[in-house]
């Protein structure tokens, strides 16, 4: 297989492992802290994991075990969208099995948690896994998005456990697949099984964290390959100087990757959609913040500059959120009868007796290329894709207009050109950074310790990530912690609570003290390439947000 010279030297790279990993297997044991509690809720969700819930903290440290060098029977899943570090993941678990028990079998379900339902594997050999060290996707065995919600397919999940005879099963995903190993956990347990389930976290979205797991992984890549990007784009307009960039970043539930590239590369404007929901900030206001620094550039004749715009920022617009709740209950209950509607004229008829005469208007008022986005297929929960709305060309067309306006008062003398893009598969399956290369491949180690200590229903935890890597601490975090109860599809269920921006916190404040800084002046910082090979300074940095919450 031809492979470039970067994949060859990856290959070779030998990821970093905390010092309780480092050594000898014999020497790891388990130290458990104190009995944990949900974040809400906690009654019903002890009454739906009554075999999982309040479980302790667990920490390695040096000790015997007796059973760490046993055979095992494991299989891992991926699961939902790739991440930068998931093959890594995957050799991490599979160097520590085969260094507890050279016999021990590691199988690999294939697509996601379909292949567990359906029984579909491929056996992991040392040769497949070195095809795959320290390279970025998820196509060793590819993902899915199925979730194990009907009792059939919990069924079908515990017969293949039986088939298989595996000690455990690991899911490699973000808070929804990782809402789904708590199930899967609970479900093998009351079902008198001894198969485990270990989550590990995943999503570079970075909504997935905690005290205890301290960032998600893949958000550190992500960002980096985003950054460079970014980086680029403002090189480019400072030296045209005649261009305003429009940048979309990843991001539906929580604006990290936005911030984070913020601190990265000092854009003019960079909206946070938490703060935007806070101060209830109208789609309007956000138009006029932008124009506000656009007219400001002018005066100093700085006619160019970059505005990063968060991917879910719509849903946190009090009047576009509640015409985006309004839109999915709309076509829900009629859902046969809106598929009949195609022509948009019809569908905005169809829609102005089901949805309010507030939300009926702001609908009329998006142009009419934006709102059709707003009514495409719906998502598997039957929700707006707010990842296709182009946020980012709604924002270049309002501020076109509301310019224009300001030029006939006088307010704006300035010129303005818009380029538009959206950032988001470009860093999915990027070569993981040497931090992610690391930290994913603890993560799979860790996961092996965990089940060779007997522990189900845990998400692999490696914590202290601001230290270089032998300082790093591992262990194991209960899922139902992370909980809480949401409503999904008219009833209330179980699910890890995404970690949004906190408004209070330093990375933010921090954000708050530069902005206006950047918004008048050229600030902009140029991160360049990922690097791979050089001074830990240069090639083994967290993200700036870790830093700043730790």
């Amino acid at each position: 297989m031809d492979v470039s010279a970067l994949q060859k030297a990856r290959y070779n790279y030998k990821p970093k492992l905390p010092a309780i990993l480092s050594g000898s297997i014999e020497d790891i044991t388990v130290e458990f802290g104190d009995p944990t509690e949900a974040i809400s809720d906690r009654e019903e969700l002890r009454d739906i994991f009554k075999n999982t819930y309040g479980k302790p903290f667990a920490t390695f440290v040096k000790g015997k075990h007796d059973q760490i060098k046993r055979e095992l029977k494991v299989g891992v899943i991926l699961s939902g969208g790739q991440a930068p570090g998931g093959h890594n993941v995957i050799a991490g678990l599979f160097d520590g099995m085969k260094k507890g028990n050279p016999n021990s079998t590691l199988y690999g379900f294939k697509a996601g948690p379909s292949g567990l339902i359906d029984n579909k594997t491929v056996v992991l050999t040392q040769e497949k896994i070195d095809e795959y060290r320290n390279t970025g996707g998820f196509d060793i065995i590819g993902s899915g998005r199925t979730k194990i919600e009907t009792p059939q397919q919990f069924a079908s999940s515990l017969e293949t456990a039986k088939k298989l005879s595996l000690d455990a099963v690991v899911v490699i995903g973000g808070d929804d697949s990782n809402t789904n190993a708590a199930l899967l956990a609970e479900y093998f347990l009351a079902n008198g099984s001894t198969t485990q389930v270990i989550g590990c976290p995943k999503t570079i979205d970075g909504d997935l964290k905690n005290e205890h797991i301290e960032t998600s992984f893949g958000f550190d890549t992500a960002c980096k390959t985003y950054s460079e990007l970014i980086g680029n784009l403002c090189r480019d307009t400072n030296s045209a100087k005649k261009y305003w960039h429009f940048i979309k970043l990843m991001g539906r539930a929580a604006s990290h990757i936005a911030l984070e590239c913020a601190f990265q590369t000092q854009p003019n404007i960079c909206l946070i959609s938490e703060e935007v929901e806070a101060q209830a900030h109208s789609l309007n206001q956000i138009v006029d913040q932008i124009c506000a620094s656009i007219a400001l550039r002018a005066k100093n004749g700085d006619n160019f500059g970059v505005v990063l715009v968060p991917e879910g920022l719509v849903e946190f617009i009090p009047e576009i959120k509640k015409l985006i709740d309004e839109l999915n209950d709309a076509i829900a209950a009629e859902e046969k009868s809106f598929a009949e509607v195609t022509n948009f004229i019809d569908q905005l008829y169809w829609l102005s007796s089901r949805i309010s005469e507030p939300s009926y208007r702001v609908m009329q008022s998006l142009p009419p290329d934006i709102a059709q986005q707003f009514l495409m297929d719906r998502d598997p929960h039957g929700n707006v894709q707010v990842s296709r709305i182009e946020t980012e060309k709604l924002l270049v067309g309002m501020v076109e207009k509301r310019l224009a306006v300001m030029k006939g008062e006088n307010k704006y003398s300035g010129k303005f050109s818009a380029l538009s893009h959206f950032f988001g598969y470009e860093g999915r399956c990027a070569f993981p950074s040497n931090f992610d290369s690391d930290y994913c491949y603890s993560l799979g180690f860790s996961a092996f310790v965990l089940i060779m200590a007997g522990l189900t229903g845990y998400l692999s935890s490696v914590r202290n990530l601001i230290a270089p890597a032998d300082k790093w601490i591992a262990g194991g975090v209960p899922l139902t912690m992370m909980m809480n109860l949401e409503q999904r599809h008219g009833s209330k269920k179980p699910v890890i609570k995404k970690a949004l921006v906190e408004l209070n916190d330093k990375p933010f404040k921090t954000f708050v003290e530069k902005r206006d800084l950047w918004a008048e002046k050229t600030c902009f910082l140029f991160p360049g390439a990922i690097q791979y090979f050089g001074p830990p300074e240069v090639c083994d940095q967290p993200t700036i947000t870790l830093k700043l919450e730790y």
